[in-house]
């Protein structure tokens, strides 16, 4: 799927292949964070020693930075998009378009819906740019 980035998206991902040696594969900017997706296997890299290099990048840009690493499937990169929470079990199903029904441990649920539904809504969004998902479902 091909990817169409603002300009602005263009740039702050620039930055962050400048200052951390990282190109990400795409960015969602917001007004007080920018989500990167990473390559898969550079996320230490991108984050660098004791968070420093990601920190870094923060101080520049003024924004938070969250970081997701790329995966070859949905239900990995989902999992990898609603991160720190641990998913246990992931069913999509292509009934209406396809829709990712995620088991989340109960403790978790509150971390994967985030504030205000702003993790979900940042997973659904990547989901559907990356792997045609229309919907993520919590369950």
């Amino acid at each position: 799927m091909r990817l169409t980035l603002s300009d602005e998206a263009r740039r702050f991902i620039g930055l962050f292949d400048e200052e951390t040696g990282v190109s990400p594969r795409d960015c969602l900017v917001g007004s007080d964070r920018l989500v990167f997706v990473i390559p898969a296997g550079k996320m230490a890299d991108a984050i660098g020693p004791n968070g420093r290099t990601v920190r870094r990048v923060e101080r520049k840009v003024d924004r938070t930075i969250e970081l997701v690493e790329d995966a070859d499937t949905a239900a990995a990169f989902i999992k990898s998009a609603l991160a720190p929470a641990a998913v246990r079990g992931m069913t999509i199903s292509n009934q209406d378009g396809q829709v990712a029904f995620v088991e989340v441990d109960e403790a978790d649920r509150g971390v994967a819906i985030g504030a205000g539904g702003k993790n979900i809504e940042t997973a659904r969004t990547l989901a559907k740019r990356h792997f045609d998902i229309d919907d993520i479902q919590l369950t």
